[in-house]
């Protein structure tokens, strides 16, 4: 999984008087569990410093330096202005070696679906699959390959399967689907109906010759 250095100070002020000074200093309120027993650690971060880590489908390990102390996390959850859509606070999850952690994890799939060259659209229903893992064994992103799903079919949450990893989602979620187009049913339904009317001529000269 990818790296994000950020840096922070921990902050004395609490409450919203002291949210929204630092908030017009362009300073962002955060808050690091932290897990094993310690302590909740308070701090800000520069609105510029976090964008890359924000407006991305993409998942870091968060290198996070609080003056001096230093310690890897993730980012949990980040709250947004309803209005102005601006960053109002952000919380992150101190990340440990032994103890795995749930996080969200984008969704990529990979191949040409046989599906789609009969005719069918690729559809993908859940962008991100909730999973559990060590830090270290923490992909990226979830490949799925699709290749062999066929038009109409789907892939579910239960046949997946990643190393280091467990799945939580739903094993009945579909994750991804071959629907049939208009265009496709059409067809489909056209080549029943030339079907059908070449096993009547079969049958009518069948009739015919007895």
């Amino acid at each position: 999984m990818k790296t994000f250095e950020l840096k922070g100070e921990i902050r004395d002020g609490f409450g919203k008087k002291a949210a929204k000074s630092f908030r017009r200093q362009g300073l962002i309120p955060c808050v690091v569990y932290g897990g094993n027993d310690e302590e909740n650690l308070n701090f800000v971060v520069n609105q510029s410093d976090v964008r890359n880590l924000i407006y991305t489908p993409e998942v870091f390990l968060v290198n996070l330096d609080l003056g001096g102390k230093k310690m890897q996390a993730i980012l949990k959850d980040s709250q947004f202005h309803p209005v102005k859509d601006t960053v109002l606070h952000l919380d992150f999850l101190h990340v440990f070696e032994s103890v795995p952690v749930v996080i969200e994890l984008p969704v990529r799939l990979s191949g040409l679906a046989a599906g789609v060259k009969a005719g069918g659209k690729l559809s993908l229903d859940l962008r991100k699959l909730k999973v559990r893992a060590l830090a270290a064994k923490l992909p990226e992103e979830l490949v799925v390959n699709v290749e062999k799903l066929k038009i109409g079919k789907s892939i579910q949450v239960g046949d997946l399967k990643f190393e280091g990893l467990e799945l939580l989602n739903s094993k009945n979620a579909v994750v991804c689907r071959v629907q049939v187009t208009r265009a496709t049913r059409s067809d489909m339904s056209a080549a029943a109906l030339e079907v059908d009317e070449t096993e009547s001529e079969e049958t009518a000269e069948e009739t015919s010759e007895e």
